[in-house]
C-alpha cells in the first residue's frame, strides 16, 4: 500500500533540488539520484516502527507507571539484575548496551569533536535550518500535531531537542551509560509513548500518512541533524575535514541505531546521506496549514518564551532567526511556511566572511584545533544552560 503522503515529484522540495540549497548540495553527490523505481522500494518503511520500544511502552509504562519504569531503566543501566521485570524492558537495554561490531569510537568521537567545535554556529544551523526547515514537511509533522506540540508550545521542543544534542555530544558521553545512552533510550521511549498514545486514541489516518513515526520519517529527522547539519556549517564558513566529516556520519549512524532505527538503513558517507535525504524529501506531500502554524511557533518563540528579560531583546532575537532562516532554507520555503522577511538576513553572510577567515588558523596545529573545540563547547554550554535555566531545567556540566 502507498499512502497518498508519496508524492513523486514532491511539489514542494522539488524546487530545493532544482534551484535551491540542494542544487549546491547535489554537486558534492558521486553518482547519480536515485530514480522513482528504486525510490518506491522504501515505502514499506513508511508503515515500519520501532516494535520493541512500543512493547516496553505497553508492559511496563501504561502497567507499572511512569515512576517504576525510570527506577528499573536506572537500576539496569547501572548494571543491575532485576528479577520479575517483562522481557521487553531487558531487551530493550541489552541493545542500547551492547556497542555493534561496527562502531568505530575513535571516529565516532571525532564526529562529537566537529560538533562541539561548531558552537554556537552548531545551535544556529540546528534551530533554523535542521528544526525549521523539517516543518515544510506536512507529514512528518502530523505525530506532532496529534501529541498536541502546537498546544504546549515550541519551546518545550527546541528545549528537548537542544538539551538532547549538546548532552550526547560531550566529550565521549554517547558511550556513557548515565549520559548517551539514557539520553537515547528517554528519547526513543517518548517517541515509542507518543507513538502508542496516537494509535490507541484511534484517530490516526495510517493509509494517508503511514504509520506514525515510522522509520523512514526517523531516518529523515537523522539526516537533519548529519546531512543538514554539515550542510549548514558550511554554508556559515566553517571547513570540517574529511575526518571530521566520517565522524559525522558515523556517530550518527550510532545514535540513530540506538534510538531504535536499523543501522543498516543510516548512511554513513556523504554522498550515500545525500541519496538518502533526496529520495526523501523528492517524495514529501506539500505544506499545509500545520506546517504554517508549526513554523509560527517556532519563529515566535523568542518573543513568547521568557528567556530575555526586556522586550526589545526578544524581538531582536527573532528578527535575528529569521534571518538564518531566509539564509538556509531560500525565499521559495520562507515564503511557503510564511516566514516574513527580514533586513536580518544579511548578518549570516557577513558572519560567513570572518568564519572563513578564521579557519586556517583552526586547522593551524594540533593544539590550536583543541582550542577551538574547548573554546566552542564552552560558549556553547553557556547559551544553552542560560535557555535551560529559564525553563527551570538541569544544566549541562559535561560530568
Amino acid at each position: 500500500m502507498t499512502p497518498t503522503r508519496f508524492h513523486y515529484p514532491s511539489p514542494g522540495f522539488s524546487i530545493y533540488w532544482e534551484t535551491g540549497n540542494g542544487k549546491k548540495l547535489a554537486k558534492r553527490l558521486i553518482g547519480s539520484f536515485p530514480e522513482k523505481a528504486e525510490i518506491e522500494q522504501f515505502i514499506p518503511r513508511l508503515f515500519e516502527t520501532d516494535q520493541l520500544a512500543d512493547q516496553v511502552i505497553r508492559e511496563v509504562y501504561q502497567k507499572q507507571g511512569f515512576k517504576q519504569a525510570d527506577q528499573w531503566i536506572n537500576q539496569l543501566l547501572d548494571g543491575e539484575k532485576i528479577a520479575g521485570i517483562p522481557d521487553s524492558l531487558n531487551q530493550l537495554v541489552a541493545e542500547i548496551t551492547t556497542k555493534p561490531i561496527w562502531l568505530n569510537e575513535e571516529l565516532l568521537e571525532q564526529g562529537a569533536m566537529l560538533c562541539r567545535r561548531a558552537g554556537s554556529l552548531g545551535l544556529m544551523v540546528l534551530r533554523n535550518y535542521c528544526l525549521m526547515g523539517g516543518y515544510e514537511s506536512s507529514a512528518i509533522n502530523k505525530p506532532l500535531v496529534f501529541t498536541g506540540a502546537l498546544k504546549k508550545g515550541a519551546a518545550k521542543r527546541l528545549t528537548e531537542t537542544t538539551e538532547f544534542w549538546v548532552r550526547i555530544i560531550g566529550e565521549n558521553a554517547i558511550t556513557n551509560p548515565q549520559i548517551g545512552w539514557k539520553e537515547c533510550l528517554k528519547i526513543r521511549l517518548m517517541h515509542a509513548y507518543a507513538r502508542v498514545s496516537i494509535l490507541d486514541e484511534g484517530k490516526w489516518r495510517e493509509a494517508d500518512w503511514g504509520a506514525p513515526l515510522n522509520q523512514w520519517d526517523m531516518m529523515a529527522t537523522n539526516l537533519g541533524f548529519s546531512i543538514i547539519f554539515l550542510d549548514g556549517l558550511r554554508k556559515l564558513g566553517m571547513k570540517p575535514t574529511e575526518q571530521e566529516i566520517r565522524g559525522l556520519f558515523h556517530f550518527w549512524k550510532y545514535v540513530g541505531s540506538l534510538l531504535g532505527t536499523p543501522s543498516a538503513y543510516l548512511p554513513e558517507t556523504e554522498s550515500d546521506a545525500i541519496r538518502a535525504i533526496y529520495s526523501w524529501t523528492i517524495t514529501q506531500a506539500p505544506a499545509d496549514d500545520d506546517t504554517i502554524s508549526l513554523a509560527l511557533a517556532l519563529s515566535l518563540e523568542p518573543i513568547d518564551g521568557n528567556f530575555l528579560p526586556k522586550k526589545w531583546q526578544r524581538k531582536l532575537v527573532y528578527k535575528t532567526h529569521l534571518g538564518y532562516n531566509w539564509f538556509f532554507l531560500g525565499e521559495a520555503s520562507c515564503k511557503t511556511m510564511q516566514l516574513p522577511k527580514t533586513a536580518w538576513r544579511i548578518y549570516p553572510p557577513i558572519q560567513r566572511f570572518f568564519v572563513s577567515l578564521s579557519q586556517p588558523f583552526v586547522h593551524r596545529s594540533e593544539n590550536s584545533y583543541n582550542r577551538s573545540i574547548q573554546r566552542n563547547r564552552k560558549t556553547q554550554k553557556k547559551i544553552v544552560n542560560a535557555y535551560l535555566e529559564s525553563n527551570n531545567r538541569k544544566q549541562i556540566t559535561d560530568k
